[in-house]
């Protein structure tokens, strides 16, 4: 393999214009995981809020059910399972095309199980006190929540959110089990011609690129956050 490194990545990055498939690959990637991203979070913000009221109030029972429910399944299959059901069960009449959408949709259901429960031990980690002051200064239950609770559980959980966005993009690399074109697809296509391991460790490199990235940006937030509070 070393021998002829060099012609090795001109094959498999530049002949043929190569690298524009990369390109094409992590933006199906990107695209992916920032919509799952969105999801997840509006679901699981969700699933922890409905949780949380449940325990003051026995009304919601059917609502904290269907949230057990919707965890225990999607917490308890696997990802590759839940994406593979998603295209080939739920979504079948969908055209090739829009398969990323399905895919975007099975990665944010599924990232909402794990959001919700992070949101929840965060709404559950601030003073009960903060509540009570809220209350007694004549907000509304739901305007404590939004006001007073979840900016200071949002800052508790932000290392924890950022742990499951990394592990959401590190885990798009299924998305090939179901034909979208990510960027682990694209270079399994290009190594089946070339069959060198140039593709891989190309793919490999710009996972921990994007990875290191988000860890630094994630790390500035969270100085600007303490610094801010200070």
């Amino acid at each position: 393999m070393w021998s002829n490194f060099g012609q090795q990545l001109y094959d498999n990055i530049i002949l043929n214009g190569r690298w524009k498939l990369y390109l094409e690959g992590l933006g199906t990637t990107i695209f992916v995981t920032l919509g799952a991203a969105i999801i997840g979070i509006i679901i699981g913000s969700l699933v922890a809020i409905c949780k949380v009221y449940a325990q003051d109030s026995r009304k919601l029972w059917p609502f904290e059910k269907l949230c057990d429910i919707y965890l225990t399944v999607f917490r308890g299959t696997p990802m590759m399972v839940q994406l593979l059901i998603f295209s080939w069960v739920i979504f079948a009449s969908v055209p090739m095309d829009k398969l990323n959408l399905v895919g975007t949709l099975a990665f944010g259901v599924n990232s909402g199980a794990y959001v919700a429960e992070i949101v929840r031990a965060g709404i559950q980690a601030v003073n009960p006190g903060q509540m009570e002051a809220g209350r007694s200064l004549g907000l509304t239950k739901n305007m404590t929540m939004r006001l007073i609770i979840m900016p200071q559980a949002i800052k508790n959980i932000l290392p924890a959110l950022a742990n499951e966005a990394i592990t959401l993009l590190k885990e798009t690399a299924i998305l090939g089990y179901i034909a979208v074109g990510d960027i682990t697809y694209m270079a399994t296509w290009i190594r089946s011609r070339t069959y060198s391991p140039v593709p891989l460790l190309v793919t490999a490199l710009v996972y921990l690129g994007i990875v290191m990235l988000m860890t630094y940006g994630m790390r500035k937030l969270e100085r600007r956050l303490k610094r801010s509070e200070r």
